[in-house]
């Protein structure tokens, strides 16, 4: 087990090396840069020859290409992705962290209930397959499923937010509400973030649940789980430690790839609800041409579904002993 993981740790530092190796390439193989761009927005008000405090600003310079290389990969060990063009004068740091904390909030709870509500209603259809619960979830939802994120959103904001007026629709919290630990402020972000989570849920649960659904019918058709029964072993523990826990497999390995974007953030149900998330950034820093804020969150999106991989690896070596 031990190797296994060692094998698949240096995997993922390979691939976040060749990510960081793109991020830094990218950009510079690019037309322009953002000095540029934000001289070009001032439209003749700055003096031609701040140009050069704004390249050495945004860290360009005119040192050999493996030289700014190395400076780059100091600069991102500490955290430093340079000074956004859109928020200019603050950091792409600052800027990212103030909407990863949304985007894991609303995006997170999200992708963790509709896998677990999915996979269950799969596991549920496929024992009792043929049966009430088999004949009306895997259609509905599958329905349901098709329709964009972004339609449903919009739907879900007319029908609750401006014809019943039961849910906000824009931002994080009440705009009357002060930030800080105290119930008002959790029950805003609450009764905000509904409407936008249960658009992704109820899209995102025909996946799972049809996924878990069809593995789980081979499963049971397995020798071991015949012998589990043949045995007189109760039904809920063969559906449970032996069934289900054997099909979960997949759609583990499917839970690692969605909790990995989610710092990517739900772009359009955000730019539908004006959530200040990951998505609603990335979208303000490619209207904005702001090469740094990209970088960033391309770096950090890269590095979320790395990570979250590597945490689907050691589930895996828990749930499936083959790999032990």
């Amino acid at each position: 087990m031990t190797r296994y993981l060692l094998r698949r740790a240096g995997f993922y530092a390979l691939a976040a090396w060749v990510a960081l190796t793109l991020n830094f390439l990218v950009p510079r193989l690019m037309p322009g840069d953002p000095a540029s761009v934000m001289f070009a927005r001032f439209q003749g008000e700055l003096d031609p020859e701040a140009i050069d405090a704004l390249r050495e600003t945004f860290g360009l310079t005119d040192a050999p290409l493996w030289q700014q290389y190395f400076s780059y990969l100091a600069h991102v060990a500490q955290g430093d992705f340079g000074t956004s063009v859109v928020y200019f004068p603050a950091p792409v740091s600052e800027v990212i962290g103030s909407g990863l904390m949304w985007t894991v909030f609303l995006a997170g709870i999200a992708v963790v209930l509709a896998f677990v509500i999915g996979s269950t209603l799969g596991a549920l259809s496929a024992w009792w397959r043929g049966g009430f619960l088999d004949s009306l979830a895997p259609p509905i939802l599958s329905f349901i499923g098709a329709f964009p994120y972004f339609w449903l959103a919009m739907a879900a904001a007319w029908l609750f937010g401006f014809e019943l007026g039961w849910f906000p629709v824009r931002h994080a919290y009440g705009l009357d509400i002060e930030p800080g630990f105290h119930l008002a402020f959790f029950g805003s972000v609450l009764k905000h973030a509904f409407l936008p989570a249960l658009t992704m849920v109820v899209v995102a649960l025909g996946g799972w649940l049809l996924s878990m659904r069809n593995v789980m019918l081979g499963t049971l058709g397995e020798d071991f789980v015949n012998y589990a029964q043949a045995r007189g072993l109760s039904k809920r523990r063969i559906l449970v430690h032996y069934a289900a826990r054997n099909a979960l497999l997949p759609n583990v390995a499917g839970f690692g790839m969605a909790l990995g974007f989610v710092l990517s953030g739900a772009l359009l149900t955000e730019i539908v609800f004006s959530y200040p998330g990951q998505g609603y950034l990335l979208i303000q820093a490619v209207r904005g041409q702001d090469y740094p804020l990209m970088q960033g969150i391309f770096l950090t999106i890269t590095f979320a579904v790395l990570g979250a991989n590597w945490l689907v690896d050691l589930l895996t070596a828990l749930l499936d002993p083959r790999t032990r």
